[in-house]
């Protein structure tokens, strides 16, 4: 495997250096493990076409676009709300 080199804030590298010492992993390793667990945006989007299909075939219920985005207005509401306590 070849490295890179990337360019980010001092105190982010600290920051994440110190919590991968903490879970005994060097910098590396746990940038490497991180890259592995996160989802591209690409991924990210099939997995939620996947979780409609799976809810249209396991409910019959299968949200427009305009009810989606109302549920997302809402969520965010309920979210907003809750994280200001």
């Amino acid at each position: 495997m070849s490295d890179a080199n990337i360019r980010l804030p001092e105190e982010a590298k600290d920051r994440l250096a110190a919590i991968a010492a903490a879970e005994g992993l060097s910098l590396r390793a746990y940038l490497a493990r991180l890259a592995e667990t996160l989802l591209t945006p690409a991924e990210r989007a099939e997995r939620a076409e996947k979780a409609r299909a799976a809810l249209k075939a396991w409910t019959g219920y299968a949200p427009t676009t305009a009810e989606q985005a109302a549920q997302d207005i809402e969520l965010d509401r309920r979210l907003a709300r809750v994280t200001a306590r």
